[in-house]
Formats: C-alpha cells, sequence, structure tokens
C-alpha cells in the first residue's frame, strides 16, 4: 500500500509544478489572446478571447513573412557552419592526445563570457573592411560564433566517451582518419549533434545584437530586428505586434517538442566520460 503521506506529499508538489508552468506559460497566453482579438489593446484584452480573428497573423504574415524567412536562412546557415567547425575541434580535442587540450577547453568556456556589444563592435570594423556588413554570410558567420564555444564543449564531452578501440578499429580495416571521422565517430554522436545544433540554432533564431549592430538597411533583417522596428512603427496596434512575436516562436518551440529526446539523450550522453 502506498504510504498516504507519500502521495500527500507527491500531490503538493504536482500542484506546486502546476502552479510554477501556469505562472511561466502566462505571457505566452497572454501574447496569443491579444494575437487573436481584432482591434486589441494592452488594456483591453478579455482573459478569455471572445471575438477569434486571424486578421492580426495576416497583418503579421504581410509585414514580417521576409524577416522570419530571412531568419530562418541565417538561422539554417549559421548551425551549418558551427557544426562543420565544432565537430572537428571536438573530436581533435577528445581523441588526440593534445598537449594543452584541457587549456583549450577551458579558454573556449571563457569566450562566451565576453559581452556581446564588444564582439559586435569589433566585428563591425572587420566587417566594413571585408564588404561583409548588410550581408547573409556575414550574419551568417557572426551567429555561428554564438554557438561555436557551446558545441566544441558539448560535443568534445561527448566524444571523449568514444572507445578509441573502435577508431582504431576502422583504421585498421583501411580507413583513414577522415573517413573514420565521419563514419564512425559522426554517427555515433548523432545525439549531441543535434543538440548543439539545436542551440545553436536558437542562439541565431533570437540574436538581436549582431542584427541591430552589421546591418545597416533593410536588406538583410532578421525577425528580431523585425519585431523591434515593428513596434516602434505600430505601437498601438498591439494585436499585429503580439501576432508576430507569435509567430517568431513557433519554429524554436516546435523543434524543442520535436528534439527533446534527442537533447536529453546528448546531454546525458556527454556527462559521463
Amino acid at each position: 500500500m502506498p504510504n498516504p503521506a507519500r502521495r500527500v506529499r507527491s500531490a503538493w508538489n504536482t500542484v506546486a509544478a502546476l502552479l510554477i508552468l501556469a505562472v511561466l506559460l502566462f505571457p505566452v497566453y497572454w501574447m496569443a489572446d491579444t494575437a487573436l482579438q481584432p482591434d486589441a489593446g494592452t488594456a483591453a484584452v478579455h482573459f478569455l478571447p471572445r471575438d477569434l480573428s486571424l486578421r492580426n497573423f495576416r497583418t503579421a504574415l504581410d509585414t514580417q513573412g521576409g524577416s522570419l524567412l530571412t531568419s530562418l536562412a541565417v538561422s539554417l546557415g549559421a548551425v551549418l557552419v558551427c557544426l562543420a567547425l565544432a565537430a572537428p575541434a571536438a573530436h581533435a580535442l577528445a581523441q588526440f592526445r593534445l598537449r594543452g587540450s584541457r587549456s583549450m577547453v577551458f579558454a573556449t568556456l571563457i569566450t562566451q563570457m565576453v559581452p556581446g556589444i564588444v564582439i559586435a563592435n569589433a566585428l563591425y570594423s572587420a566587417y566594413a573592411e571585408l564588404g561583409l556588413v548588410n550581408s547573409y554570410l556575414g550574419l551568417i558567420l557572426a551567429d555561428a560564433s554564438l554557438g561555436l564555444p557551446f558545441s566544441i564543449v558539448l560535443l568534445r564531452a561527448f566524444m571523449v566517451s568514444i572507445p578509441r578501440e573502435v577508431i582504431e578499429a576502422a583504421l585498421v580495416d583501411g580507413a583513414n582518419r577522415f573517413t573514420a571521422f565521419v563514419r564512425v565517430v559522426l554517427p555515433m554522436s548523432r545525439n549531441a549533434l543535434i543538440t548543439a545544433g539545436l542551440f545553436t540554432f536558437l542562439f541565431a533564431w533570437s540574436d538581436f545584437m549582431f542584427a541591430l549592430t552589421l546591418n545597416t538597411t533593410d536588406d538583410v533583417k532578421p525577425i528580431t530586428l523585425g519585431i523591434y522596428q515593428f513596434v516602434g512603427a505600430h505601437v498601438s496596434d498591439w494585436g499585429a505586434v503580439m501576432a508576430t512575436a507569435v509567430l517568431s516562436a513557433l519554429p524554436a518551440a516546435v523543434l524543442l517538442v520535436v528534439a527533446q529526446r534527442y537533447i536529453a539523450a546528448g546531454i546525458a550522453g556527454g556527462s559521463v566520460k
């Protein structure tokens, strides 16, 4: 028979968890509620939506659809660049007996402590000379740097657990180190790669500092910069503003739900040496 005290404690824990979840999700609910109500203002929104309308979402897509596609292209490009650099670097730090490898990992973590505005200002000076300001490539490279340190550390922690005997067996069978890396190490690191790629996507999708600093025109305008400008131009139309915010949050939410099991496996796998 279950202990009554334990059942009561479990029930209270469940209630507390639901209350915390409700508090955390309330801003999201209010955002969606405002977006679904036509002619909604911040002080005139009903707690339960009455006259539902998708007009605000049509306005958001008409005005910010291009920015959403720009963010998608930049974020996916940043993921590809980040993983292409992070995976070989992590493999070298994990499998090769490099002198000072621990110091390299520590230095990689330190780079994440540098304020973003400092990096953005330095990049703007370099980009101005290289002609990368107001370009997709420039923003992709900048956003890839946001997830690169995290990806290297995460992938290295996972690749350390890969037995050397597996790689050596591939070498004995005639594969070179690059082939062993591509056909053995990367497939075994799938969960960690998905986790690193997802976090890099989220970093790039939510980036505002680089988008604002490295773009002086509207040629390359991610959704974060689009919302910033949209609020300034339509501060009285909060329904359209909230609809834009809902649309900008959907890709990240969908990716987190779809890749949840890979994230758990990737982080858990990297925690065991």
